[in-house]
């Protein structure tokens, strides 16, 4: 594969420099199209397919895809991958790349031209956040042992997530977040950070720009290593003292965004929660987290 994407460099951020919170929604009301240092916000009217699609279909582009369905989870697979199939970047190459420790239950899904699928087999666990907690790991080696050579860009999704409309190349970026549905119009004092010094994932309540989901992290393969590895050594370090971030390896994204600001960012219509009515400000929902029973699909509370 050769490097398709442009060759920036990162906004690495110094840490203890105090300026503004980076809103999402301004004061006359209307939505931010871009952050304070220029990367794109990427909302409905702000891109056109038309456009952009030739763009990218002449680079010959590779998206891996990575899916996390472990235990019980197995069971969002078949709408996933069906609503994927008909809204995920159709017409270009997706390399979907699922993890459980039930293969048997992954689902027979007619993929389109240019798609594929390999089942990747993991051990169990007994604990919902151990699953969570391991996504890193396994991202990073699956990084390091395939999709180096074989992808020019990764995303990382939630499996229990449907999609209702076009996910594609205006999504694609050196380094990508989703700012999280339940937060973007909340101040940073009250944004549900890892607030505990000793943790690798601490943010001061005086810090941060937006609230990153963890169900979303994309981008060029390099720049997705780099975060991959980083969250996983911040983990290990945290695991060692007997520490767990508030929100696992959610939390470990938002500190690493924080000072390694992403080029793109994917406004809450990729990244949607069910539960949650929907906004003026979100004229079109892309992807959606379903609405769950967590006790009969999580192994512990």
């Amino acid at each position: 594969m050769g490097h398709k994407y442009p060759e920036s460099a990162g906004l690495r951020l110094p840490e203890g420099l105090s300026y503004n919170q980076s809103s999402v929604v301004g004061p006359d009301g209307k939505v931010a199209h871009v952050t304070p240092w220029l990367a794109p916000i990427v909302w409905e009217g702000t891109f056109d397919p038309t456009l952009i699609d030739p763009v990218y279909k002449q680079q010959n582009i590779t998206i891996a895809t990575t899916v996390f369905a472990l235990g019980k989870y197995t069971v969002f697979l078949k709408d996933f991958m069906e609503s994927a199939e008909q809204n995920y970047f159709v017409g270009f190459h997706v390399h979907y790349y699922i993890f459980t420790d039930h293969p048997e239950e992954v689902p027979d899904v007619k993929l389109g031209q240019g798609h594929q699928l390999t089942v990747m087999t993991v051990g169990s666990s007994n604990r919902w956040q151990e699953m969570t907690l391991r996504r890193m790991e396994r991202l990073e080696k699956l990084i390091e042992s395939r999709l180096v050579n074989e992808a020019d860009y990764v995303f990382s999704l939630d499996v229990d997530s449907k999609f209702y409309a076009r996910w594609g190349v205006e999504t694609l970026g050196r380094l990508v977040g989703a700012i999280h549905p339940g937060y973007f119009k909340t101040q940073r004092e009250h944004l549900p950070y890892e607030r505990r010094p000793e943790s690798q994932a601490f943010i001061p309540y005086s810090d941060g720009d937006y609230y990153y989901g963890g169900a979303v992290l994309g981008g060029a393969v390099k720049d997705v290593y780099e975060v991959a590895k980083t969250c996983r050594e911040q983990l290990d370090i945290d695991a060692a003292k007997s520490i767990e971030a508030a929100w696992q390896e959610e939390s470990h994204l938002n500190k690493y965004f924080l000072y390694n600001k992403p080029s793109k960012l994917l406004s809450p219509e990729y990244l949607w929660q069910a539960h949650l009515p929907q906004p003026k400000e979100v004229k079109i929902i892309r992807s959606c987290h379903v609405i769950k029973n967590y006790a009969a699909v999580r192994p512990n509370p």
